[in-house]
């Protein structure tokens, strides 16, 4: 009723509000008012970025955090209220739009308040992992071992890379710099080959991206590669695009991707 979309998930979880997809409806309809310049896009987009403040709220450790209001199963049952590093990105995105467009202090403040989840290990309430070898790393689902979803860690980088050209904060700066060389130093281990993955984890059976995933890594290395000038980035881009282009590839990566759900779903 007051014009935020409910995302239908069907079954036992049904209709429910979802951060990731409420920041990505109000980014579509912010592009689009740019587009052209149509008084219904705007609302649409202020209404989103007014129910990212409303529901920004603290978890355990005090950091500020959207939550999400329903279990989903992942590798491990993500209990209700859970968050994400994906859903802070998209929503620090609207938020810098927000207050660039209409200079109202509620959205610097939000925003001000989201960055800090990402300046913090999961173990300690953020939304950021730490490696071994210390690479940081964005974390679309925070579980006990962290899987590295690579869609979500790099829509999560482009949240950071807003508030960095809002801010101009070197040390933004330095923070975006180093999710961009946790990329550059592991995409290749998101190659298997003939396809990509979706994330990295110790199961045996790794899960290969569905198609859809699968073209959307092609397009974020492709924006990557232009954002950052690496070029690894774009020839992995290259790379992975040839890969769709064969149908013994689709089908291969999409049997393993039903025998993964099978086995672990």
């Amino acid at each position: 009723d007051s014009g935020i979309p409910l995302l239908n998930y069907h079954g036992d979880i049904g209709l429910q509000y979802n951060p990731i997809a409420i920041s990505q409806w109000g980014l579509g309809n912010y592009n689009l008012w740019k587009d052209t310049n149509s008084n219904k896009r705007y609302n649409n987009f202020i209404k989103v970025a007014n129910w990212l403040v409303d529901n920004l709220n603290k978890n355990s450790n005090g950091f500020y955090v959207w939550m999400h209001e329903f279990d989903w199963v992942y590798k491990q049952t993500l209990k209700k209220p859970w968050y994400s590093g994906l859903a802070q990105g998209q929503g620090l995105s609207v938020l810098i739009r927000a207050y660039y467009e209409t200079k109202n202090e509620i959205y610097l403040d939000a925003s001000e308040k989201v960055y800090k989840s990402f300046l913090h290990n999961v173990n300690q309430g953020g939304v950021t992992a730490v490696d071994e070898d210390k690479n940081l790393w964005i974390e679309e689902y925070i579980v006990d071992q962290p899987t590295h979803i690579l869609n979500g860690f790099i829509w999560g980088l482009w949240g950071v890379y807003d508030y960095w050209l809002l801010t101009k904060d070197k040390n933004v700066k330095v923070v975006f710099d180093q999710y961009v060389k946790t990329i550059e130093l592991n995409i290749h281990q998101y190659d298997i080959g003939y396809w990509s993955l979706y994330e990295l984890s110790n199961l045996r059976i790794k899960m290969r991206a569905s198609t859809f995933y699968h073209r959307l890594h092609i397009v974020q290395l492709k924006i990557l590669y232009k954002m950052t000038n690496i070029k690894k980035f774009n020839q992995i881009s290259n790379k992975w695009n040839n890969y769709i282009l064969s149908k013994k590839n689709i089908y291969k990566a999409t049997f393993m991707k039903i025998l993964f759900k099978i086995f672990y779903y």
